[in-house]
């Protein structure tokens, strides 16, 4: 048995007393007057039989469980929208859907909020549109999140939410802004095309993606890096923009469709990774995509300190101007010597033994690579704290 409708006025009422009796629920294109909220149901004078309604009690949280199919699209809830407990009892009550729940290219002129509901199937929302405060807090999608092309009106709430396989987001606006507090994103993410028309940052401390190694969550943190600069937060939008290039990396270190490769594909496909161990090395660990200046600094007086105990050391052949031959350098005299070679400074008064080509190649390498980590940290710093 359904509740069937289609291009009609519809009560609230009605739609919770069809939930209530386990009926499958569809409407299309249909108008919802009041407010579906859930907690309508266990309140004394509202007139309903919820004989077929599955809950139980846990402790002290009442647990509603749906087993039916809920379909409401193109449709305009003129009410709230509340699949949860109320805000001064969060613990009151959890709500779990056991099939698929869909309300795509819905208009919701109210509050919306599925906090700490379960979708153990689909939980579909395309297109719509939320006018008000939309929570999904501490929600949980076992199964496929879908929010793509959603206008969020208000602030989009999803902080604690868990999206166990699929989460798409995209080309979804944050009018003003959102939460992804404690979010643990566990499958496949895309944020491609999603911004802001405000100046509000959403919200993303402790934010977790469980594939990080492939990548997939290059597109979320492009989306943070670009409503930083245009509300004006470099500095953030610089940590943003890092922590993208390192998705980039992994996902051009992976490639698309790894997971459907065979075991003998995946191992070519990792050894043709290795052409992309120099910008490992020198663009993500030593310069940090240029947000990391610090570690360039770090870079440099460790290859200062090393080669002066190879110059201090009796490995080394290294001439005092006034001495005649060679003589072992003080500790002093061997980080003085590694400094100006480092900085090519050269004053003359040290240097290498012409007959010992160790010293000589050290030197080299030490002058080579001053050069280079100093113009990387004169970039890095540059790019780091000189935006706006």
């Amino acid at each position: 048995m359904a509740f069937h409708r289609e291009s009609q006025r519809v009560s609230s009422s009605e739609v919770l007393q069809a939930l209530a009796e386990g009926q499958e629920v569809r409407l299309d294109r249909c108008t919802v007057s009041g407010d579906l909220d859930i907690n309508r149901l266990f309140v004394k004078g509202e007139d309903f039989d919820t004989a077929g309604l599955k809950t139980r009690v846990d402790d002290t949280r009442r647990i509603v469980t749906f087993d039916q199919p809920i379909s409401m699209t193109s449709c305009t809830f003129e009410g709230s929208v509340f699949f949860a407990p109320p805000w001064d009892r969060p613990g009151e009550l959890s709500v779990r859907f056991e099939h698929d729940v869909v309300l795509n290219s819905s208009r919701f002129q109210s509050p919306v909020r599925f906090s700490g509901a379960v979708f153990h199937r689909l939980g579909s929302f395309d297109g719509c549109v939320f006018g008000r405060v939309c929570c999904f807090r501490n929600a949980r999608f076992l199964a496929r999140g879908m929010f793509r092309t959603v206008t969020f009106e208000g602030y989009g709430l999803f902080n604690g939410a868990v999206f166990e396989q699929e989460a798409f987001f995209n080309n979804t606006c944050f009018s003003k802004g959102g939460n992804f507090t404690r979010v643990f994103f566990k499958g496949r993410t895309d944020f491609a095309g999603v911004y802001s028309q405000s100046k509000s940052v959403p919200v993303y401390e402790s934010v977790r993606f469980g594939r990080r190694r492939y990548g997939d969550d290059e597109t979320f943190w492009r989306f943070i890096k670009q409503a930083a600069q245009e509300a004006g937060y470099y500095q953030l939008a610089g940590e943003s923009f890092y922590h993208e290039r390192c998705a980039a990396f992994w996902r051009r270190f992976r490639g698309v469709g790894y997971d459907e490769l065979s075991l003998w594909r995946r191992v070519v496909r990792c050894l043709w990774g290795v052409r992309l161990i120099p910008e490992l090395i020198l663009g993500r660990l030593l310069f940090g995509y240029g947000e990391r200046p610090v570690r360039v600094l770090v870079a440099g007086l460790l290859v200062i300190g090393a080669c002066a105990m190879f110059y201090a050391s009796p490995y080394a052949a290294v001439h005092y101007r006034s001495a005649e031959s060679a003589e072992p350098l003080s500790v002093m005299d061997g980080l003085y010597f590694s400094t100006i070679t480092f900085t090519t400074l050269g004053f003359g008064d040290l240097y290498p033994d012409p007959d010992s080509g160790l010293t000589r190649a050290v030197a080299m390498a030490e002058a080579i690579s001053g050069a280079s980590l100093m113009a990387l940290f004169v970039v890095c710093l540059s790019k780091r704290y000189s935006r706006g």
